[in-house]
């Protein structure tokens, strides 16, 4: 993962733009009539997104009232595809465009545009009374491949349950990455996958069940929408992972921002937005939107790390009182 500083572009100027060119604009022959800054669309993203593009979407349209965007929380199989259908203009993901994906919208005329606009991690969380909230990358790959199959497998001081691996989906961006990112192929994935609704579901899993772990974008670690915070109070741990071959305190990190940057936390992925827009309007502006300066510092605020801007990272001493 690249961690070079950018020089950010400001996107208000590309959206003027765009904004003189849809003066007296007619209704396009597909019906649509969106501006960058008005009118209605919906687009798809994955629900394991779900909690940053909210935030985006939000100051979006405060900035432009006229706007209304209207998302789809799905799979990454179901997004993709419409967005191959044109169904939808927009769709967030945490993969590129496959050539063969690529021809298929060129099909229907557009020609994709692909932004990169941030990274998150791939989170593991336990049931409160697992006492395994430390793993190393090899035990993680054993559990998620199915060669370890109960915890006491883990160590030999943990039940004898079976794991139950809990994704959102069997066709989301978090079980894709994993399967080709970190077990290097669908054909190494476990075949006991406990597949949930979405990634509230996989919470509620793991919180009324001892003996799964849940896999979940860390997006959802930082969840402005739930004001009463209970997410993550509800009994639930987030896995320490350890790149190292035994996960002890000291060598094991959450996925927060500081361990995502550093390179301490080692399951990473890129945030795409894919515009495959003819007119360049609405789904096109607020794409560029979230590449620009405001986009970029509501990704940092929200504890991802933005694909462009410096990011410093300062220790701080604290004083014991000793």
């Amino acid at each position: 993962m690249r961690r070079a500083s950018y020089y950010i572009v400001f996107s208000t100027i590309a959206i003027a733009a765009l904004v003189l060119s849809a003066c007296g604009k007619r209704k396009a022959a597909d019906g649509r009539t969106d501006t960058p800054i008005s009118g209605t669309i919906k687009f798809a993203a994955d629900e394991s997104f779900a909690p940053i593009i909210e935030e985006e979407l939000q100051t979006y349209q405060y900035r432009f009232p006229q706007t209304h965007l209207l998302p789809i929380y799905t799979d990454d199989n179901e997004g993709m595809k419409l967005l191959i259908d044109q169904k939808v203009n927009l769709f967030f993901t945490s993969h590129k465009l496959l050539p063969s994906e690529e021809a298929l919208i060129q099909t229907k005329g557009p020609i994709p545009s692909v932004f990169p606009i941030g990274y998150d991690g791939i989170a593991f969380i336990v049931n409160k009374e697992n006492r395994d909230s430390l793993l190393t990358v090899t035990q993680l790959k054993q559990i998620l491949s199915g060669k370890v199959s109960k915890w006491n497998e883990v160590s030999k001081e943990n039940s004898a349950k079976d794991i139950a691996v809990v994704f959102d989906s069997k066709a989301s961006a978090t079980l894709h990455f994993v399967a080709d990112s970190i077990l290097g192929g669908q054909k190494n994935m476990s075949k006991k996958i406990v597949a949930a609704k979405n990634t509230s579901a996989v919470i509620e899993y793991v919180h009324n069940t001892p003996n799964a772990i849940g896999v979940l974008g860390s997006n959802w670690l930082y969840d402005k929408r739930d004001t009463t915070n209970t997410t993550f109070k509800k009994g639930i741990r987030v896995v320490a992972v350890s790149q190292t071959t035994e996960a002890v305190p000291s060598n094991s990190w959450q996925p927060y921002q500081a361990y995502l940057l550093n390179g301490r936390y080692p399951f990473v992925r890129t945030i795409y937005a894919i515009v495959a827009d003819p007119h360049k309007a609405l789904p096109w502006a607020f794409a560029n939107f979230i590449t620009g300066p405001v986009g970029q510092m509501i990704v940092l605020k929200a504890g991802l790390l933005p694909y462009r801007g410096n990011i410093n990272i300062r220790e701080v001493k604290v004083d014991s009182g000793k």
